[in-house]
């Protein structure tokens, strides 16, 4: 993204100047007049990232819009053509005509969209595949892709775009008829880097409300966005001096510096991805748009099933949602549960039907990552796991009652922890590999070459942080882990803190200021990491 007016949320030209230029405009417009400045302003982020581009964003919009007024132009035609008659058998035969005619409609919208999704991101691995395939049977065949360049935040506005289609043909909502609200919906400029996904009905409103920027909601966006500064200058973009040479060129590390290096790159990549995240939704907050939460304290999971429902929150919801569900209640999966139960008893059986759908939800979480095929061997990775993790669950539960070991027990809660940190840490290693053949070779690497001593003789420090480096990030871990800690348990801010919130507010902004300022990764020798979720 460098090279762009706006290369990073963290960055001077949007924290600095575009959010509050955009402010500035937004309070001095009358209120009917204030979505407008926000569609603008989002469109015009949009463009100095993109570019021309743009326009496969407008598209997109145009597209589902038009497509929800289809959807109720046919519920209403299937209204008026059910109300005219009172034949029981007719009634049912003019619903499942309307259905399928909605069906039509909702399958050309999801091709148009995904089509174009794939058609600038997808494309040249596609044309990879076909050509190896075509080289098996003796057809030599090169796909080369015109080279249109990714629009930013397309995989997050497309999954809002099919929500909203989807959602319409469930009646769950109704068409909007005001384009204006639904081209803000896709394109709010806070979210067009790394989401969180959002759903019509959380959303559209607030945005189209236009209400004034009240002081409460001033303090506390900038709050969350300071926050989100710190995570990212302070340890994403130190992270970086560690990561960046280790996934570079693995064979010259050894087995616990690799080990390491993946280690880092999941805090890397989960204060880069959650610290943009505060960003968006403090933004959000100035604007009085309550944006959902995309994270809740994924390190305290106990399973890795768990993890991803704590991690990246939007994104599994969507998939849970629009796959999992629709998949799990499709009639061919029925009549497979229904099988599987007989041949492998109901648990089992429900498992393994349940699979299916899980496999879906996997290959499509994998490949929206990313085109490429340590993206896909990611997503398998979680399905293995997280299919074999419930295969064996009644043998699991059988061991601890042998062993005797209380499952709400600390230290058993410990073990179930730290046992989805190997696992997380070890997919993030994949996904972030140069390639599935680079993240096998890393794995091998740390099986026969880890050794303990090398943490304590000063060797892990090869690959470019110092000691400093090092004690900096581990006391902003430190404070992370308090603050999530005291989430996680629940804890409430005291009454006497609560009737001097702005102060304190205020007071915490200060502090925050500072220690990005003393702390942050800039200057010589570090280089700003690009925002890692834009990618995908």
């Amino acid at each position: 993204m460098n090279g762009h007016i706006i290369n990073s949320f963290c960055s001077l030209a949007f924290l600095g100047a575009f959010v509050p230029a955009t402010a500035l405009i937004y309070t001095l417009s009358p209120q009917r007049v204030r979505p407008w400045v926000l569609l603008l302003a989002s469109y015009a982020c949009f463009w100095l990232i993109s570019g021309k581009l743009l326009v496969l964003l407008i598209a997109t919009t145009l597209v589902t819009y038009l497509t929800g007024l289809v959807l109720g132009r046919v519920r209403a035609e299937q209204r008026e053509a059910v109300a005219g008659t009172r034949d029981r058998a007719e009634r049912r035969a003019i619903k499942a005509r309307y259905r399928n005619r909605s069906r039509m409609v909702v399958g050309f919208s999801a091709l148009a969209s995904v089509g174009i999704l794939v058609s600038v991101k997808y494309l040249g691995f596609l044309g990879g595949i076909a050509s190896s395939l075509g080289t098996l049977v003796g057809f030599e065949w090169h796909l080369v892709p015109p080279k249109i360049g990714v629009p930013i935040g397309i995989s997050f506005y497309t999954l809002q775009a099919l929500s909203y289609v989807f959602d319409v043909y469930r009646s769950t909502i109704e068409p909007e008829r005001n384009p204006m609200r639904l081209a803000l919906f896709m394109g709010f400029f806070p979210q067009l880097m790394e989401g969180p996904i959002c759903r019509y009905g959380e959303t559209a409103d607030q945005l189209a409300a236009g209400e004034p920027i009240r002081t409460d909601n001033l303090v506390n966006g900038l709050v969350r966005i300071a926050w989100g500064v710190a995570k990212t200058i302070i340890v994403a973009d130190r992270l970086n001096l560690y990561v960046k040479p280790v996934f570079a060129d693995y064979t010259a590390w050894s087995g616990t510096v690799i080990a390491l290096g993946a280690v880092l790159y999941t805090f890397q990549l989960y204060c880069d991805f959650s610290g943009t995240i505060d960003i968006v939704i403090g933004v959000g907050r100035i604007f009085g748009v309550r944006l959902p939460e995309n994270f809740r304290q994924p390190f305290f999971s106990r399973t890795a099933s768990e993890f991803w429902q704590r991690w990246h929150i939007t994104l599994g919801a969507w998939l849970r949602d629009y796959v999992f569900y629709p998949v799990s209640l499709s009639s061919p999966v029925k009549r497979f549960a229904r099988g599987a139960r007989k041949v492998f008893g109901t648990r089992t059986g429900s498992v393994l039907s349940g699979g299916v759908a899980l496999f879906c939800v996997w290959i499509l979480n994998g490949l929206w990552h990313g085109s490429g095929w340590q993206y896909l061997f990611f997503g398998m990775y979680y399905f293995v796991t997280i299919l074999a993790s419930g295969l064996l669950e009644p043998l699991f539960s059988g061991m601890r009652r042998a062993l005797k070991i209380d499952p709400s027990a600390r230290p058993w809660i410990v073990f179930q922890v730290l046992r989805t940190w190997t696992i997380v840490f070890v997919g993030e290693l994949i996904f972030r590999a140069e390639g599935v053949r680079a993240g096998i070779g890393m794995l091998g690497r740390i099986a026969s070459g880890f050794s303990p001593a090398a943490l304590i003789d000063g060797s892990v420090l090869a690959p470019g942080m110092d000691a400093a480096d090092f004690a900096v990030v581990a006391l902003f871990a430190v404070a992370m882990l308090f603050f999530g800690l005291w989430r996680e348990l629940g804890c409430r801010t005291p009454r006497p803190a609560l009737q001097h919130r702005i102060g304190i507010s205020c007071a915490a902004l200060a502090a925050i200021c500072v220690v990005i300022i003393v702390f942050g990764a800039y200057g010589q020798g570090y280089v700003p990491l690009d925002p890692i979720y834009a990618q995908f």
